[in-house]
C-alpha cells in the first residue's frame, strides 16, 4: 500500500466535481475495475465525505495541527478501515483497505482516511493544505523535500507569481 499516493487521491477527490456517476467513473479511470462499480450512492456518499475532508485539510492549512488531529480521529471513528493483507500476488503483498465487496465510496474513503493518517503521523499536519492562489480552494498534499508547497499546481503558482510580478512592477512605477 502506499499511503502517499492514497493522501494524493483523497485531496484529488476532495478537489474534484461529482454531479453523478459519470464524473466518479471519469476519477477512477486508471482503476477500471471499479468503474463498472459506481453508483449514485455512491457518488452521494463522497460528497459528504469530500466536505468533511476538507475541513481535514483547511485546518491543516491554518496551522491548527490539534484540529487536524481531531477531524481526522472524527472521520477515522465514522469510517471505520478494515484493512487486509492481499496476496493476489505472493511476490507483493501488501494491504487493501476496505473489505471483499465493500463499495466504491467505503473503499476510496479508507484508502483515503488511511493514507492522510499515516501520512499526518510520519511527516506532520503541515503537509497539508489549501492553495494559497486566489480564487482557487483547492487542496493539496505537499511531498516536497522542504515543505514549501503553497500551491494546488503550477498553473496556480505561475499564476500567482505572475500576478506578484507584475504588481511589484506597477508599485515600482506608479
Amino acid at each position: 500500500m502506499d499511503t502517499v499516493r492514497y493522501a494524493e487521491a483523497s485531496a484529488y477527490l476532495v478537489n474534484a466535481t461529482l454531479r453523478g456517476a459519470e464524473d466518479l467513473r471519469t476519477l477512477l479511470v486508471s482503476r477500471q475495475w471499479l468503474v463498472d462499480q459506481c453508483t449514485d450512492r455512491d457518488v452521494g456518499a463522497l460528497r459528504r465525505f469530500q466536505r468533511e475532508l476538507r475541513a481535514v485539510y483547511e485546518a491543516a492549512g491554518s496551522g491548527d495541527t490539534a484540529a487536524t488531529i481531531e477531524r481526522l480521529n472524527a472521520l477515522l471513528g465514522r469510517h471505520p478501515i478494515t484493512p487486509q493483507i492481499s496476496d493476489h500476488d505472493p511476490d507483493d503483498l501488501h494491504l487493501h483497505v476496505a473489505a471483499h465487496g465493500a463499495t466504491v465510496s467505503e473503499l476510496l474513503v479508507s484508502e483515503s482516511l488511511l493514507g492522510l493518517a499515516n501520512l499526518v503521523c510520519d511527516l506532520g499536519a503541515t503537509r497539508l493544505g489549501v492553495c494559497a492562489a486566489v480564487p482557487c480552494t483547492d487542496v493539496y498534499v505537499d511531498t516536497s523535500p522542504n515543505r514549501s508547497r503553497r500551491y494546488c499546481s503550477d498553473r496556480c503558482s505561475s499564476r500567482a507569481n505572475v500576478a506578484a510580478y507584475r504588481a511589484r512592477r506597477r508599485a515600482a512605477a506608479g
